[in-house]
């Protein structure tokens, strides 16, 4: 929260500028001894409340006589600005608790801006949290592209363990080695068929599921959400500029007060009590300008504050639902792995049982019986 803090000192003279502060100081005064005097405030996410103006009008007020009027402290911040955005000094104030502890959440992490590595500009939180969604998408319709490319494979030996079945090499082999043969030659085309399905499960369970979440959208989603914080984050920057103006206002009026009642003491002017009276008054209201200012500005970032959080979170929350989905349908490409394994070892079993059937004896048996020549043995020439 920013706090004005006005105090009538008896020797005021210019000084150095305040590293914390809008207006010169005397030395000594900052900023330690502004941070004395003013209670210590941090940083409130949302529903930050300010003086009301009249507290700094009250304060700038006085007796009428001119010795009451002597000089004006200057404004002391104990917060700094990075891109319009107020921030407590390190050290400053009791440390800021996060909104969701443990969780490594997004509403915790992204609300200061960071120098964007290809350019001079700078890439908000936000806009790292939109590139985060762009990215997943991206990523997981490459994911889809690799599962294209695994079922091509799958479709390509399917159709080459179909032709390699029709092949007539060793069909002549006969007896229970034929039988065998005939059945491995067949186990290729019963496999080409498992894969062949499998493919056409990857393509319904996995592929598709992939390329079709979240459609085109979702990236009108996304821009909604970038359009509206991006628009809060001008405002912020619009009421941030009116501070500027209203505190260069207050100065300018405190510089003035301080001239005439300087020359007023040392007798270097005719200028009437009546004239410090008017320049009081003016450096009163421009106090209250820049207060009224100050409030619209917190209200901004307060709303912006809010805004960010809900945001983020929702964020976060596709994110998960996304990481959960390809968790899903990956597992899905696993569970139709397995299964493509129990059918293609069901297409061999009948191969195993027809090999470790295979009698050579009964094989030589079939044979003699098919292509036998003659049972009657030679004999011995006789005279």
């Amino acid at each position: 929260m920013l706090t004005l803090l006005f105090k009538f000192l008896p020797d005021f003279t210019s000084g150095p500028l305040c590293k914390v502060s809008w207006f010169p100081c005397k030395a000594g005064l900052c900023p330690q001894s502004c941070a004395a005097a003013e209670p210590d405030r941090r940083l409130r996410p949302a529903g930050s409340q300010n003086r009301h103006p009249s507290e700094a009008s009250r304060s700038l007020e006085s007796t009428s006589s001119p010795a009451s009027c002597k000089r004006v402290t200057p404004v002391c911040l104990k917060h700094h600005q990075i891109n319009c955005v107020t921030f407590p000094l390190p050290g400053e104030g009791p440390e800021q608790q996060l909104l969701k502890p443990n969780e490594w959440s997004y509403c915790d992490y992204f609300w200061a801006d960071r120098k964007d590595p290809q350019g001079a500009a700078h890439v908000t939180g936000f806009e790292v949290l939109l590139q985060k969604q762009l990215k997943g998408k991206q990523l997981q319709k490459e994911m889809a592209e690799f599962i294209h490319e695994r079922i091509k494979i799958e479709e390509e030996y399917a159709k080459n363990l179909s032709k390699l079945s029709l092949s007539p090499l060793a069909a002549q082999e006969e007896g229970t080695l034929g039988e065998a043969w005939t059945q491995l030659k067949k186990s290729l085309h019963d496999e080409a068929e498992v894969h062949l399905k499998f493919s056409n499960k990857l393509h319904t369970e996995v592929e598709k599921p992939l390329l079709t979440f979240r459609g085109d959208n979702f990236k009108k989603d996304l821009k909604k959400y970038d359009h509206h914080i991006a628009d809060l984050r001008k405002q912020l920057a619009s009421r941030f500029a009116g501070v500027e103006k209203a505190r260069k206002a207050l100065a300018d009026r405190q510089k003035d007060l301080e001239v005439k009642t300087q020359q007023l003491e040392i007798k270097l002017s005719n200028k009437t009590e009546e004239d410090i009276k008017k320049a009081r008054r003016k450096s009163t209201q421009a106090g209250d300008d820049l207060m009224r200012c100050l409030d619209l500005y917190n209200q901004t970032q307060s709303k912006w504050f809010e805004e960010m959080v809900t945001t983020s979170m929702e964020l976060e929350r596709l994110e998960v639902e996304r990481v959960e989905w390809v968790q899903q349908h990956l597992r899905q490409y696993t569970t139709l792995r397995h299964e493509t394994d129990m059918f293609n070892q069901s297409t061999v079993e009948p191969v195993d049982q027809l090999l470790q059937s295979m009698d050579p004896a009964k094989d030589r048996e079939l044979w003699v019986k098919e292509n036998k020549t003659g049972e009657v043995r030679p004999v011995d020439l006789d005279i």
